[in-house]
């Protein structure tokens, strides 16, 4: 991908290998502090991040680790929204093994998200990320909740336009080694997300290699990409599932999914529901959104209006005030 990119420019190339080697050899702090467990779930663990308000359930991607939502001590929606009087509760979806090989994305709804909001006397509000997000939402379908806010979730699929025949080439490459493992590694979803936008990937390391060292900038970089390149892989069902049946048939966008004994639909739900559009991102592009009546457009991208440094501006204010009232 490098090479195809820079075909006509080494000077670029050049960049972009410093850039990427000051990333691999910058020092990393210290082990991430991760907030207690109040509920287990299968492999899934639901930490409490503590307050006194109404109880909200994040649920992130199964894509990449949880803790895009807590950052770091000073970038974190979690540790903020419990400071603003609610209760949030981070669903970290856990380590899977090639014995989870059959549960798809459906069951990770049926099965692990819905038993844990079971477990509270009042029914809570929920926060999807990206395809967590998509997850959310079929929770909610089930009216299991007491309302639910979407943050830059793709829900029709067909809004991805040309990447997702990219997408598709990619998984039939990697089809046959995923299913005799049981599972679909990290690499091969990264692979992916690089697909959708290949300049931009080799472009973020040329401007990596000249930042100072130390500075906000270059701190804020690597804690991304330390998340953006981490991940536990994805059970072969619901890989299987996000690239055949969403990626390849929309089949979320098109009415098709059903969850619970419920056919899915985001203009249907019983509670109220919000959500966070971002109109420059390049993974989860503003037409695939579930276009509800109440949406909020963000300029920012995908990663940089969760934690940037408008976020609270853009999107953690407003979440917790929709939150509070909902």
């Amino acid at each position: 991908m490098l090479r195809e990119e820079t075909a006509a420019s080494p000077e670029r190339r050049a960049a972009a290998l410093a850039g990427l080697r000051a990333y691999q050899q910058a020092p990393r702090k210290g082990k991430r502090r991760l907030a207690p467990i109040r509920y287990r779930q299968q492999r899934a663990r639901l930490r409490d991040y503590g307050g006194a308000g109404r109880p909200v359930i994040f649920v992130p991607s199964l894509i990449n680790p949880p803790f895009i939502l807590d950052l770091a001590p000073q970038n974190s929606l979690l540790r903020w929204c419990s400071e603003q009087g609610l209760h949030p509760y981070l669903l970290d979806w856990g380590e899977p093994s090639s014995a989870d090989r059959a549960l798809d994305v459906t069951a990770h709804v049926e099965r692990i998200l819905l038993p844990l909001i079971a477990r509270f006397d009042e029914p809570p509000l929920l926060v999807g990320y990206c395809l967590g997000g998509t997850l959310a939402l079929a929770a909610a379908a089930a009216g299991a909740v007491a309302g639910l806010a979407l943050i830059a979730t793709p829900w029709h699929f067909a809004g991805f336009g040309g990447g997702r025949a990219a997408i598709g080439e990619l998984w039939q490459s990697a089809r046959p080694s995923c299913e005799r493992m049981g599972l679909v590694p990290m690499e091969v979803l990264q692979t992916g997300f690089w697909r959708l936008d290949p300049g931009r990937t080799v472009s973020k390391y040329e401007a990596f290699g000249r930042m100072e060292p130390g500075s906000p900038a270059w701190d804020g970089f690597i804690a991304l990409e330390d998340w953006a390149n981490a991940g536990a892989p994805l059970p072969y069902a619901a890989g299987r599932q996000l690239f055949e049946e969403f990626v390849g048939h929309d089949l979320t966008g098109t009415g098709g999914w059903t969850v619970a004994g419920r056919t899915v639909d985001p203009h249907a739900l019983p509670c109220p529901a919000v959500e966070f559009v971002s109109l420059s991102d390049r993974i989860v592009p503003k037409e695939s959104a579930a276009d509800l009546t109440d949406r909020h457009d963000l300029g920012s991208g995908h990663v940089g209006m969760i934690v940037g440094g408008r976020a609270k501006v853009q999107l953690w204010e407003p979440l917790a005030q929709w939150l509070k009232r909902a």
